[in-house]
């Protein structure tokens, strides 16, 4: 990362004093320059969830007959999710950069989003709807509050060991660099069926515009970064986008189209926004969404033992996920102290808790801290003023919908991958010669982008090192809290057939 010559600070206006004092910016040795930077970069890196949490929620058709939003219209479905997923966002992210100071945005978290969806679909039959749903989020959420305000939360994050913090880091990196290549299209599932879980492109080979935006995307910027170039994450995505643009505008490939069973029937297209110019770049945000959740109907429509699953399987994902990226963030930004803890712990961990029930509240999903940020991270944000930058973002995207939609996965992508490169570099700080301690490691790193589920890879790895430790007779060196992670975690692999076991 490029390195700067800083002027002391004895001619600043006073306003741009009080905000390097406020942010900690100079004693951080970043700039605000830097900081707008970042928070710009994280913002379009993540922006896609603005698309993508509509495309997952909408179009479901919930136990009232409406769709979520409660509208029976799939476009307006998902122009308020959108808008909602945005004002969430932009408000969170704000909150997180004014009350903790970190560097890292948050948003409606994917997987928990897709969870709720399937749970419409598979008790369609209990009349549950989403805002039913939404509701266990709110719990699940005000759960988690209580468990950071009483300390356990922030006890649990000091009692991981360094090793596989370290671990979590890099397993985390790997994952978003996967998710890089698949948003990209660079690998993807085969049609074939009974072959390989993925291939490279379509049908084993390079093929298509889209994928031509994503290589040329990769190579960018890396070169910018060997050069050192300011805002490289940030010129690579607009170069991107610009090149997709006109890419779109000579050969209109439109895009992805799916046929009645699900299959891809273009697979050369554009994977979730295609880049052409919009007719208007404002519209007037619907916020009808906002509120639409009910604390207790999941509870009287699926009973009490399988709405308290559900809302221990919301707990455990949010629990750990943030956990993970927590950490990787500070580690990218060498905010962690000697142990591996970022600073203002506690303020970063009510936040993350409060996201989630605005998420529930605001009916678009729990909210959860985002690993992209790691992106802005590498632009050079180092404190909460990036993160400002980003809500402030997310907010005006609400206005200027159409503007930020121009922005493919494609374009996106390529900053996901350099930046799971970057964390991953990290690799050299465990011990591989240590079997005790390279063997949980391991298990973490791998089975977060094999099994696309950052909650799999963290438990994975604590059941290994306890049991390592166990067979080692090495039992008593293992932290208290870990023992009950660690049982959670049994719980949370088991948690299917052990719901069907209390239902039977």
């Amino acid at each position: 990362m490029s390195t700067e010559t800083r002027i002391p600070p004895t001619t600043a206006e006073p306003t741009t004093n009080g905000l390097d004092r406020f942010f900690k910016i100079t004693e951080r040795g970043s700039n605000v320059s830097r900081e707008i930077r970042g928070g710009l970069v994280t913002f379009f890196t993540m922006a896609y969830i603005i698309v993508l949490n509509p495309i997952i929620l909408s179009g479901v058709v919930d136990g009232s007959g409406t769709m979520i939003g409660g509208t029976t219209d799939l476009t307006q479905s998902k122009l308020l999710v959108a808008v909602g997923t945005a004002v969430v966002a932009g408000v969170m992210s704000i909150l997180m950069g004014l009350v903790a100071n970190f560097p890292i945005a948050l948003a409606a978290g994917l997987g928990i989003n897709g969870l709720i969806t399937g749970m419409v679909i598979t008790h369609s039959s209990d009349k549950i709807t989403f805002a039913d749903l939404m509701g266990l989020v709110v719990i699940e959420g005000v759960i988690i509050l209580v468990l950071v305000l009483t300390g356990f939360r922030k006890a649990v994050f000091r009692a991981i060991p360094a090793t596989l913090k370290v671990a979590i880091s890099v397993g985390i990196g790997l994952f978003i660099a996967y998710i890089g290549v698949i948003d990209a299209g660079f690998a993807r599932r085969p049609t074939t069926p009974g072959s390989v879980p993925s291939e490279l492109g379509i049908g084993g080979s390079l093929d298509g515009w889209p994928t031509l935006v994503f290589v040329v995307g990769v190579f960018l910027i890396a070169v910018l970064l060997i050069k050192k170039v300011k805002g490289a994450i940030l010129i690579g995505i607009v170069a991107a986008t610009v090149l997709a643009m006109v890419l779109e505008a000579i050969f209109h490939l439109g895009p992805r189209v799916f046929d009645d069973k699900g299959a891809l029937t273009n697979p050369d297209t554009w994977a979730l926004t295609v880049p052409s110019l919009p007719s208007s770049i404002t519209n007037t945000p619907d916020l009808g969404i906002l509120g639409q959740f009910s604390l207790l109907g999941s509870f009287e429509k699926l009973g009490i033992i399988t709405a308290s699953l559900f809302v221990f399987s919301l707990l455990l994902a949010d629990f750990f996920d943030t956990m993970g990226t927590v950490v990787a963030i500070g580690t990218e930004a060498k905010l962690l102290d000697e142990d591996g803890n970022p600073p203002h712990t506690d303020r970063i961990l009510v936040v993350d808790s409060v996201a989630a029930i605005a998420g529930g509240a605001g009916g678009v999903s729990s909210n959860t801290s985002y690993i992209e940020s790691a992106s802005g991270v590498e632009e050079g944000a180092r404190t909460g003023l990036a993160s400002v930058v980003t809500g402030v973002l997310f907010l005006l995207a609400t206005f200027l919908a159409p503007l930020f939609a121009v922005v493919p996965s494609e374009a996106a992508a390529p900053a996901l991958v350099i930046v799971g490169f970057l964390m991953m570099t990290q690799l050299t700080n465990i011990d591989w010669n240590d079997m005790e301690v390279a063997l949980p490691a391991f298990l973490t790193i791998v089975l977060m982008p094999f099994t696309y589920n950052i909650t799999v890879g963290i438990g994975a790895g604590f059941i290994a090192w306890v049991l390592i430790k166990i067979a080692k007779g090495h039992a008593a060196r293992i932290h208290p809290l870990l023992w009950i992670v660690t049982g959670f975690f049994v719980l949370y692999f088991v948690k299917t057939p052990l719901e069907s076991l209390l239902a039977g």
